[in-house]
């Protein structure tokens, strides 16, 4: 299995989310390349099977607008033959921004195996359900 992580994170705290899914697939044998969104061109989508895209809330629920934003939006219409998981970080409000995520990719017929979402920083609790998620990538 080849994933590609590709995030965006001012805090850190959706990086470390970023690393601990890349830790809990390598350690599943999977191969992961984890990239930033600023260097996404670099990334051949195709030698991928499943990509993770994360970016944490910002503004107003939405996601970030400098970097992430217009990545994956040129990015959009590559994806439909693609496995693709959202995940991210949030520190404010209840997340809802994850869930208006999900529904513009379903309007865009993007095949979405999985999210998850963290507060603040991972904990104890969110690591586990981050190293979930990261296995239900490699189903």
């Amino acid at each position: 299995m080849n994933l590609l992580i590709l995030y965006w994170s001012q805090t850190g705290n959706t990086e470390k989310m970023a690393q601990i899914i890349k830790d809990e697939c390598e350690s599943k044998g999977s191969k992961v390349e984890m990239v930033f969104s600023d260097d996404y061109q670099n990334c051949n989508i195709d030698n991928f099977d499943v990509i993770a895209f994360g970016c944490p809330a910002m503004g107003d629920e939405e996601l970030e607008d400098t970097s992430f934003e217009p990545m994956f939006s040129d990015l959009e219409n590559k994806l439909n033959d693609k496995k693709i998981a959202l995940f991210g970080s949030y520190e404010w409000n209840n997340g809802e921004w994850m869930g208006f995520w999900k529904e513009r990719c379903d309007k865009n017929n993007l095949n979405v195996i999985d999210t998850v979402i963290c507060y603040d920083a991972p904990d104890e609790n969110s690591t586990n359900d981050i190293k979930t998620f990261a296995d239900n990538l490699l189903k």
